[in-house]
């Protein structure tokens, strides 16, 4: 038997675990002693989906209608030709590169350098836009970095916790719950905002039970407050920031008593709230996706940045503002530069001196040079005939994507797509070709969890069958399409070295060191540089943090006479993203097996629906059959449905209206009607 030390492949809290193999399988997964000697159901089980004999082993080619098995020589030659043929006929933004927050930080670098040197195409995405681009344009445009400000490590040592539109239980299952229950235990003080009391809200100082979409109002009211009380942070106002005035003039507005009427938040409770979060000694904000997945998620993320300015709580230790990533490497990947607005670094691809910098370290003289397309654009713009082809790695917009109608007549109607996973997804299933990619337990390389800390990723197991890792084949047909010489890579660690030349936050570390040391925070200039687990202490990259006046603007979809409920959707605590691994494992599904609607008692009752019954839930796009629940911890007038289940796609339901700043689809507002079957 001998012992691997990995990291988890769920979500992005980055757990480390050491994995027991014998005989070719991995028979045992337990957690490091230093991550709290615990790992949530997932996590502890994460090895039962790789021997699943729905793995795909070898490439699929589409013939006479069908997905057939093929050579591996037969399928880069056929998308090396189908590729270069598209850009020929239609120039390189005919295409989009769909990469993920699941695979390693060489597999995204690779990817989109394919992208922009091999096509030449800006049209590179990846899951962030559907979570957290809304948090990175924001704090991007606020304070100079989209990422977080601190460690996770300093979550219980806030003396006040403001959790908004974030759910640890289901989204980062055990680890931050115990952190954040170690906190109170430490005497700290927890609030939390959200449209459901969940777990993590039944047991803290305050807590804000507000409308879908009402954000911005109560966090305005909450600055209202502060100002008015005189419990700004003036020193760190008048040395660190700007728009003060401005932005003191526009919350003027929003008094505690005006945001109750919108948002359905007591006023005292608002108060009570401000005057926690001002007057700690340290205070941590912490926010999901019930922050940002709304047509004005930006607007959003700036009213809470706007909040840790007022009061000096970033720039920091033990405080800050912390999107909470979902998948176990988006960090990563927007840090490789899988996005369609910057090259890895975060740095803008229409600056000029950022496309020379990058065309001398690819050794090319081609590079695109205007922002591309977003992934929640590729879908109009397939359905206008512009977008020609896709290439998806680990990525299954087949049920991630709202509205679901639009996205799968996209991908039926594209004329050629390739498709790179672990199993045949909804997405691959309308592919031309599937190409069989290594698991997590089959790769070497690196990820980088959510606070910012790149960890070692190692395999532990050799490739399925004859799938291959992603930075393979990629590499395989960027050599097809005569560009091999930019991707004469030997392993990871080479990769992993042009990285920290093409982003100096990346610089100091390398594999060899991460080894050695253990992960690192970036920002690591050079290879003295212990990392920085805390941003910002000195000045925010853009010199000055900036205060942004936001005004509250509604939703883009209001309940009417006929559909008169809300629908908010989230994660369950059993499963991951789309369910490509936790539907393979058998106690995940035997826990939570399908979708299921809360609905409070009040609304239950007009409907005169119980525990158990089944419930079609329809909006203006589709309907679904799901179970009902029936529990007080959701508003009246609000339901719920959990996300990841492809048998009952709440997607199909949800509107694709779209932010203007991140192009994040609105799936936490959309008008329902439900009926007992």
């Amino acid at each position: 038997m001998s012992e691997v030390v990995t990291v988890c492949p769920y979500c992005g809290a980055g757990c480390e675990m050491v994995l027991k193999v014998e005989k070719g399988k991995v028979v045992e997964i337990k957690p490091l002693e230093e991550d709290d000697n615990f790992l949530c159901p997932k996590g502890v089980r994460a090895q039962e989906f790789i021997q699943h004999e729905g793995r795909l082993r070898r490439p699929l080619i589409r013939r006479n209608g069908n997905l057939e098995e093929a050579g591996w020589e037969e399928a880069i030659d056929l998308i090396a030709t189908k590729l270069a043929s598209l850009v020929a006929e239609h120039g390189p933004d005919s295409l989009g590169f769909l990469g993920s927050g699941t695979i390693t930080n060489e597999e995204n670098y690779v990817f989109q350098k394919f992208a922009r040197a091999v096509i030449g195409t800006n049209n590179v995405d990846h899951c962030a836009t559907l979570c957290h681009g809304t948090s990175v344009a924001a704090m991007t445009q606020a304070l100079g970095s989209g990422a977080a400000t601190n460690c996770f490590e300093d979550i219980p040592k806030a003396e006040v916790l403001f959790i908004i539109g974030y759910n640890p239980e289901a989204s980062h299952p055990k680890i931050f719950e115990r952190r954040i229950w170690k906190s109170k235990w430490l005497g700290n003080k927890v609030i939390v905002a959200d449209t459901r009391r969940t777990s993590v809200a039944k047991d803290v100082d305050v807590f804000m039970q507000c409308k879908p979409g009402t954000d911005v109002v109560y966090l305005n009211a909450m600055a209202n407050v502060i100002i008015a009380e005189g419990l700004e942070n003036k020193e760190f106002i008048n040395s660190r920031t700007e728009g003060f005035e401005e932005f003191k003039q526009v919350v003027a507005r929003y008094t505690p008593e005006y945001a109750e009427k919108i948002s359905g938040v007591p006023a005292e409770t608002i108060k009570e709230a401000a005057r926690i979060y001002a007057t700690s000694g340290s205070s941590a904000i912490l926010w999901g996706m019930g922050i940002t997945q709304h047509t004005h998620g930006t607007d959003n993320v700036y009213a809470i940045v706007n909040l840790a300015l007022l009061t000096g709580n970033v720039g920091r230790v033990n405080a800050g503002l912390n999107p909470m990533r979902g998948q176990n490497n988006v960090q990563g990947a927007c840090d490789m530069g899988m996005l369609r607005t910057v090259y890895p670094g975060a740095q803008p691809v229409d600056d000029p001196k950022v496309k020379a910098k990058f065309a001398q370290l690819w050794g090319t003289d081609s590079l695109p040079d205007k922002v591309g397309f977003a992934s929640t654009e590729f879908i109009p713009q397939a359905l206008e005939g512009k977008i020609k082809g896709l290439y998806i790695v680990a990525e299954n917009p087949a049920v991630s994507h709202a509205n679901l109608n639009e996205i799968t007549k996209a991908l039926d109607q594209v004329e050629f797509m390739v498709v790179q996973d672990l199993f045949l997804t909804e997405t691959a299933r309308y592919a031309d070709v599937v190409l069989p990619s290594c698991s997590w337990l089959e790769k070497d390389g690196t990820y980088t969890r959510g606070d910012r800390k790149v960890q070692r990723v190692r395999a532990a197991l050799p490739p399925l069958g004859e799938s291959k890792t992603d930075w393979e084949i990629i590499s395989l047909i960027a050599a097809k399409m005569g560009k091999g010489s930019l991707f004469a890579y030997t392993n990871t660690a080479d990769i992993f070295d042009e990285i920290g030349k093409a982003s100096d936050k990346y610089a100091g570390i390398s594999h060899a060191r991460i080894d050695l040391e253990g992960g690192i925070y970036w920002p690591c200039p050079s290879s003295d540089s212990p990392g920085t687990p805390t941003l910002h202490l000195e000045e925010f990259p853009r010199g000055l943090g900036k205060f942004t006046p936001v005004d509250y603007v509604d939703p883009a979809e209001a309940p009417d006479a006929e559909y008169s409920l809300i629908l908010t959707t989230g994660r369950d605590y059993h499963h991951f993203g789309t369910r490509v691994m936790t539907r393979k494992v058998a106690f995940l599904n035997q826990e939570s097996p399908e979708a299921y609607l809360e609905i409070n008692p009040e609304d239950a009752s007009k409907y005169q629906i119980e525990t158990g019954d089944r419930v079609k839930v329809a909006s203006r796009r589709g309907d679904i059959t799901v179970t009902a629940n029936v529990t007080p911890d959701i508003l009246p007038g609000v339901v719920f449905i959990p996300w990841h289940f492809a048998e009952q796609p709440v997607n199909k339901l949800t509107n694709d209206a779209l932010d203007p700043v991140a192009k994040t689809p609105e799936t936490k507002v959309c008008a329902v009607k439900i009926s007992k079957c």
